[in-house]
């Protein structure tokens, strides 16, 4: 099959390359791949950033999300027949959806929303879990809270928006003005010009923070806090509590634990709390997701499509960090 790869770590392109078609256990499927979405974990992946969490081998295909069609399933599969229109989110071991097949798990996956196109289901998977264990598992967003979420016109941002939404919070989110316009059709209640204003002089007393964007953004995330709040970070450094969580053992505990002493200093000193987010495959609660679609309560943004030939052109795209909602790479 065809698959996009990359031979190292670094920023290195990635390339077209003709690949072993994947096998399938028991329980997994042989996934025909329509369409994929760019990620910010395909980054971090690409330039060794996950090392300490997940070494890859190389050659690697990149890729982490999908739509498509099942076109084989293993012996024990009782959840899905040949010819199911799917979507999923692989596991952080079995990545590798620029290409043409993938073998993913029963348990990863679930039935597209019937009406969205593959284009617009790539878009979902990984955002749409990521937001709604971080919204849902994480903070326990309740009805009336107030939420900051970061980066409101990126990918992860704009479905996070919808779903704290749909829950009934009140929402700000931080945008440059070109984003304004999108993240306000949205629903979000206050919107902060990054370019020009200072989000921790001008929130209060929020409930919890959804950060996705790490650095000086996340540590400044917690002056906008109340006194028992809670963070929660995609882009920022894991800590010993994440280290245990993720059952890793004592000497990357004690390195997680040095490298997030200040975000632990900051928790203590607002009395919230912080959590990184590393989030794992949960084909139920792409299910619910897809409920969600189908009713209308939430919608796919999408900023641009590519061809599969074009994939590095759309990786340098996203790199740009202009897109508003998705990037989508065409597989067929």
């Amino acid at each position: 099959m065809k698959a996009m790869v990359i031979d190292g770590d670094g920023k290195v392109p990635i390339h077209l390359a003709e690949m072993p078609l994947p096998e399938i256990r028991e329980y997994e499927v042989l996934a025909e791949i329509h369409a994929a979405s760019i990620n910010p974990i395909d980054f971090k992946i690409r330039d060794g950033k996950v090392k300490l969490l997940i070494n890859y081998k190389m050659p690697l295909i990149l890729g982490n999300d999908f739509s498509g069609v099942v076109a084989k399933v293993g012996a024990k599969v009782n959840r899905f027949k040949v010819g199911d229109e799917i979507y999923g989110r692989p596991r952080k071991s079995s990545i590798g959806t620029f290409a043409e097949y993938i073998s993913i798990h029963e348990n990863d996956i679930a039935l597209k929303p019937k009406n969205l196109s593959f284009e617009e289901a790539a878009s979902i998977p990984l955002v749409g879990l990521t937001a709604y264990q971080a919204l849902h598992d994480i903070l326990q967003l309740q009805k009336g809270q107030k939420i900051l979420i970061q980066a409101g016109a990126g990918g992860v941002g704009t479905f996070a928006i919808q779903l704290a939404k749909l829950m009934g919070a009140t929402v700000a989110t931080t945008t440059s003005e070109a984003g304004t316009v999108l993240v306000k059709s949205l629903g979000t209640d206050e919107i902060i010009n990054y370019k020009t204003e200072k989000f921790e002089d001008k929130l209060r007393n929020y409930d919890a923070v959804f950060d996705t964007l790490g650095g000086k953004v996340l540590e400044k995330s917690f002056n906008v806090l109340k006194s028992g709040g809670r963070i929660v970070s995609v882009s920022g450094l894991p800590n010993a509590r994440f280290a245990k969580e993720y059952g890793l053992g004592f000497f990357k505990r004690m390195i997680f634990s040095a490298a997030s002493y200040k975000l632990t200093t900051l928790e203590n000193r607002h009395n919230v709390h912080y959590t990184f987010l590393f989030m794992k495959p949960n084909g139920d609660q792409l299910s619910t997701i897809a409920n969600f679609i189908e009713s209308g309560k939430i919608n796919p943004v999408i900023d641009r499509v590519f061809s599969f030939k074009d994939t590095q052109k759309a990786m340098e795209y996203s790199e740009l960090g202009r897109a508003k909602g998705k990037i989508i790479v065409k597989i067929r």
